[in-house]
């Protein structure tokens, strides 16, 4: 071991690569991803409303019971890397030797390419981010399966490593030692004091004993890393694979919100409980298989709206008088070129006697509610072109409808209806939110039976009657949407008539599956204003003129 040191400063010298170890150690973390105190609360939060969260916690716990700790830190980071806005990784240095096969777990997940695509859907959204984070759930069993040689050995790296800190400790204990019998009065030398032999030796020996642990250290720490970059390629293929299914998850959840009308700050709004069970519902039920339908109406739906200008020009017929600006034919334009006849324009303007090219086109007229009569008859579950049944389609125009009526500050109102007998009436007024799972449940409700058209037109004329009589509002809009054609009486015919008259509403038609209902003789059309057919259940460009003129 070399020359035994003669003195104090020479043990010193000696020592000093310890001392530097004990009192300078790093400051190892158990996280890989950077989080504030708000991340963490966020994260703690979420885990205390999330019972799936937690199951899964204690399923992996249950698993890998020697590295608990290790699993419920993967959780918090494989989340706060969905949520946070801007994840930054810490590096490998900073890692506590236990948890780097964590680490190398979280880096393949932000290095795959799915990520950031997530992300988009997860950022700033804890219930997104945990959502991922279940979505992975198989993955990550997988991976922590995979690591777990990877992981025993980092369990020896950082037991090599307490040792190899408690070895430097010893030694600045033995040195410290040395150093207060060297101070004692009798062996006081003012050029330096040389301590007691067994001071010495101790204090030799803790070096020796330090040197053997840090030769241990450093080999475990090698065989770790070994074990870790075996496991790696593995790893990353995994989190590949977890990623884009948690993408392809978030992504599809976030489009069934959309297609049933939920926006993002009425999710951010909504508890974490309350959320999870609408999603739930939404995957599970046969809603989910109409969203894509849905979607596709309402983004017809919303181009038609943007195309739409009210009091829009159609075909020109010829001229007209009036004072509509917009249509002065060019020759009265002339006349304001002469200062002798301007005069005569602006009282001709204030008499509304200009002429105007006149037109004819789809003008919008409705003001009063919109109501939608749904036939639920047992004939509306069949299916057309695309397995998509004619309920279906008629749900998803009803819908459509609803935004319609929520974007003109109108009432809307669903009638389900079949037999005579079988009638639901769901209310949506224009002055508060559309709760959604009223929308859910008018969505879901299924008659069956037969199909009277008499019941839901009367009900439709007794809303519109009394929207009449509480705000003086006519003009109302009536949609049928039925694959039938049933009989009225006379008798409620001429009732029927008198109602449209006096209150001004407009009533459309919409056969669907069925062209013999739109037939110029049938009772729908001698019911409707204005009927259409519906052969190809997949067009839902086939009612873009209902959004039009409604």
């Amino acid at each position: 071991m070399g020359e035994t040191p003669g003195t104090l400063d020479e043990l010193a010298r000696r020592a000093g690569k310890w001392l530097s170890l004990s009192a300078a150690a790093p400051e190892r973390h158990t996280t890989a991803v950077v989080a504030d105190r708000f991340d963490r609360i966020t994260w703690r939060d979420t885990y205390e409303q999330s019972a799936a969260l937690r199951e899964l916690a204690e399923e992996l716990n249950e698993r890998h019971e020697h590295t608990r700790h290790h699993t419920t830190d993967l959780l918090t980071d494989v989340f706060l890397a969905a949520y946070k806005v801007n994840p930054r990784l810490r590096e490998r240095p900073e890692m506590d030797p236990s948890r780097l096969v964590n680490h190398q777990v979280v880096t393949s997940l932000v290095e795959s390419p799915a990520f950031a695509e997530l992300r988009r859907e997860t950022a700033g959204d804890p219930y997104a981010a945990a959502m991922a984070v279940l979505a992975q759930a198989t993955a990550l069993r997988r991976m922590l399966e995979a690591t777990r040689g990877a992981q025993d050995k980092a369990e020896q790296a950082k037991q090599s490593q307490r040792n190899a800190e408690r070895a430097a400790t010893a030694v600045t204990e033995a040195l410290q030692q040395a150093a207060e019998k060297t101070a004692e009065p009798d062996r006081a030398d003012e050029d330096g004091a040389a301590p007691p032999p067994a001071a010495t030796d101790a204090v030799q020996q803790t070096i020796e004993a330090a040197e053997v642990s840090e030769a241990a250290a450093q080999r475990a720490a090698q065989a770790a890393a070994q074990a870790l970059a075996a496991a790696a390629p593995g790893i990353r293929i995994a989190a590949r694979n977890a990623v884009s299914k948690a993408a392809e998850g978030a992504r599809a959840e976030a489009a069934l919100m959309r297609a049933w009308g939920v926006g993002p700050g009425e999710l951010e709004r909504m508890p974490f409980g309350q959320r999870a069970r609408l999603a739930e519902r939404l995957r599970t039920s046969r809603l989910a298989e109409w969203a894509e339908l849905i979607g596709r109406f309402r983004q017809m739906a919303d181009g038609e709206r943007a195309r739409k200008v009210e009091n829009a020009t159609g075909e020109l017929v010829g001229v007209t008088l009036g004072n509509d600006l917009s249509r002065v034919i060019p020759s009265e334009l002339a006349n304001l070129g002469l200062p002798a006849l301007r005069a005569v324009f602006a009282a001709r303007y204030a008499a509304g006697e200009l002429m105007l090219y006149d037109s004819q086109g789809e003008q919008t007229t409705g003001r009063g509610a919109i109501i939608a009569c749904v036939d639920t008859s047992h004939s509306m579950y069949e299916a057309g072109p695309g397995g998509i049944t004619r309920e279906a389609w008629a749900k998803a125009c009803a819908l459509a409808l609803l935004d319609q009526a929520r974007h003109a500050g109108r009432d809307f109102v669903g009638i389900l209806f079949s037999a005579a007998d079988k009638l639901k009436v769901f209310r949506f007024p224009a002055d508060r939110p559309a709760d959604v799972a009223h929308v859910l449940d008018f969505a879901e409700t299924f008659l069956g039976g037969g199909t009277s058209y008499q019941r839901p037109l009367s009900a439709a004329g007794a809303l519109l009657e009394e929207e009449f009589n509480d705000a003086a509002r006519m003009r109302g809009d009536i949609v049928m949407l039925t694959d039938d054609d049933c009989g009225v009486t006379e008798e409620w015919m001429r009732g029927w008539n008198d109602a449209k008259h006096r209150l001004g509403f407009r009533v459309f038609g919409v056969a669907i599956g069925a062209p013999r209902v739109a037939e110029t003789d049938s009772v729908l059309d001698a019911l409707c204003d204005n009927l259409r057919a519906i052969e190809d259940l997949t067009d839902v460009h086939a009612a873009a003129d209902l959004f039009r003129v409604i």
